[in-house]
Order: C-alpha cells, then sequence, then structure tokens
C-alpha cells in the first residue's frame, strides 16, 4: 500500500507540516474528496500527541492510502497512555478533538498498542461496498 511517512518533533508547530503531508499525499492520489477532513484528523491526533503524550520529543504522522478512496491517517507517539474522549463544556476551548475524529471516520478510528507506545488512527473516505 503506498504511504507517506514523516518524524516530526512533538511541538504544536508540526501541526501544520504534518496537515501539509497529507495535503500532499491525498493531492498525489487524487483524493481531494477526503483532503478537508483528513487534515483535520491529523491535526486532532497529533494535537492530542503534542498535549498528552508522556514521553519522547518525536511522532510519527503517517497517511496510506487503502484503495477505493480510502485513507488511513495515523499518529504514533511513545506514550502507552490512551487517548480518551471527554465532555467539554460550551467555554473550552478544548476537549473535542476525539469526538470530531469520531465524526469524520464514521467511528472507524482506534489505537493499537505498541511496545514503546501507540498508535492511533482514523479510516477516511467512501465505506466498503458489500459484495453483490
Amino acid at each position: 500500500m503506498p504511504a507517506y511517512t514523516e518524524t516530526l518533533p512533538r511541538v504544536a508547530d508540526s501541526v501544520h507540516r504534518a496537515r501539509r503531508l497529507v495535503h500532499l499525499a491525498l493531492d498525489v492520489w487524487g483524493l481531494a474528496a477526503v483532503q478537508n477532513d483528513a487534515e483535520l484528523v491529523v491535526s486532532e491526533l497529533l494535537t492530542n500527541a503534542v498535549l498528552h503524550a508522556r514521553r519522547g520529543d518525536s511522532v510519527r504522522v503517517t497517511v496510506t492510502r487503502l484503495g477505493e478512496g480510502r485513507v488511513r491517517v495515523a499518529v504514533v507517539d511513545l506514550s502507552r497512555d490512551r487517548p480518551t474522549t471527554r465532555a467539554a463544556g460550551d467555554d473550552q476551548e478544548s476537549g473535542r478533538g476525539l469526538d470530531i475524529v469520531e465524526v469524520l471516520s464514521g467511528g472507524q478510528w482506534g489505537v493499537d498498542p505498541l511496545p514503546w507506545g501507540k498508535r492511533v488512527w482514523a479510516l477516511l473516505g467512501p465505506e466498503a461496498k458489500p459484495d453483490e
């Protein structure tokens, strides 16, 4: 499966670079239909890693073409702490990232534990069609 990947510093300024990586990959693959959603998802996943990962100075961002217009966006960090959703108040500026990922991915996101940390990923694009 074709993929683009980049290791970035675990800092807020890396969100722009991650969005650019995703934009470039989807542009090359002709998948403009999912570009905006994928850029927002990588922003939320990376921001979560920047704010909550307890270890490591870098993260790995990957966008993988799965075929049929579908892509997987993933962020790997060195923390084993699983991301959790929380209820954000109307006046809070944060706390909605995973809810956004949930909506944009149609609930198709998850966490893969790794020996050194975790991979948080989301699938985007049209649903797989059942065999006819």
